[in-house]
């Protein structure tokens, strides 16, 4: 496996590629992404082995064995490609590429900013159609404080799961880490919902998506609140305390975090009930400031969101720098 010094110079690399290129148009056309990849799979596995006359202990065990199956086929290949790339001298350069492809940065900060813009230029309407592309919620139930507050914590959620878990797993495993990681969050995203179809064979992916979200949820929140420090208006000490109470009474183990460091560094309140489909959820409500947010608040959060990536890259060449010592 890759040393953990190689592996701190490959994420380092890695979120300046993504942060400077993202994933091009051109590229996606052609062969379009690995995460696209990972789903084809697991879409054909829930086709084949999710099958509704069989009992839930069975649909269960079948989605344990489909997990188990996108993770050796999406891992192993990895394992020894990144062995064969360290064999060479600059190999850890292709892999630090490879690896940018699985970090969101630059994605994520393009689709959170495509909402306030939408919402100036052609209303409620308009802003439905720009956050529904980065939220799972029914945007028909939206109006235009919801429609910011939905960015808001899309834009905090994704940057843990997004951004800041890739790294994670990036940094202690290399590439073979992201990928794995990328597997499982993909098949939690695809199957790992509480529905009729896949609470049974999404149990797998759902329990292990949180267990290994754990550690990036909370670093999120620390990261978020770090950089509120470096941002004028933004109340760091609000965003530990906002997470430290607020974040554990989320219906999420992770999102939580994020979200609740967020609104306690800018003043918001983010969460409470949603509609999903025709189905209402009543959550929390993380921090105790405004739930009234517009085009000029989701602003706000990107701007502390482009200095809490810069804080992780500064963690990261810091760690890069301490590791090669």
């Amino acid at each position: 496996m890759p040393s953990p010094s190689e592996s701190l110079l490959v994420l380092l690399l890695a979120l300046v590629v993504e942060g400077a290129v993202g994933y091009p148009g051109r590229l996606y056309a052609l062969v379009r992404h690995p995460v696209v990849w990972i789903g084809a799979l697991i879409a054909a596995l829930d086709r084949g082995l999710n099958r509704p006359g069989w009992c839930f202990g069975v649909r269960r065990a079948a989605g344990v064995v489909s997990l188990g199956v996108v993770l050796a086929v999406a891992t192993v290949p990895t394992v020894f490609l990144t062995l064969w790339l360290r064999g060479f001298p600059g190999g850890w350069i292709v892999e630090a590429v490879l690896a940018s492809t699985l970090l969101a940065s630059r994605s994520l900060h393009a689709f959170v900013a495509a909402v306030p813009a939408a919402l100036r230029a052609g209303g409620i309407e308009a802003g439905r159609d720009a956050v529904r592309h980065i939220v799972g919620r029914n945007p028909a139930t939206l109006d235009g404080a919801a429609v910011g507050r939905a960015a808001i914590e899309s834009l905090a959620e994704n940057f843990a799961d997004g951004v800041v878990a890739p790294a994670v797993w990036l940094a202690l495993f290399g590439l073979p880490g992201i990928v794995a990681y990328k597997a499982i969050n993909t098949a939690d995203s695809m199957i790992g919902h509480r529905t009729p179809r896949h609470e049974a064979f999404g149990w797998a992916a759902a329990r292990l998506d949180d267990l290994v979200n754990l550690p990036a949820s909370r670093s999120a929140g620390l990261l978020i609140a770090a950089a509120s420090v470096l941002m004028p208006g933004a109340r760091p000490r609000l965003a530990l305390r906002s997470m430290w109470r607020d974040a554990p009474r989320h219906r999420s183990p992770n999102a939580g975090w994020p979200e609740a460091a967020m609104a306690g560094a800018l003043g918001f309140r983010l969460g409470g009930p949603r509609t999903y489909g025709d189905v209402r959820v009543e959550d929390a409500w993380m921090g105790r400031g405004r739930s009234r947010l517009g085009p000029d608040d989701v602003d706000r959060a990107l701007a502390l969101y482009r200095r809490t990536v810069g804080v992780l890259w500064s963690v990261a060449a810091a760690a890069a720098l301490l590791s090669a010592a």
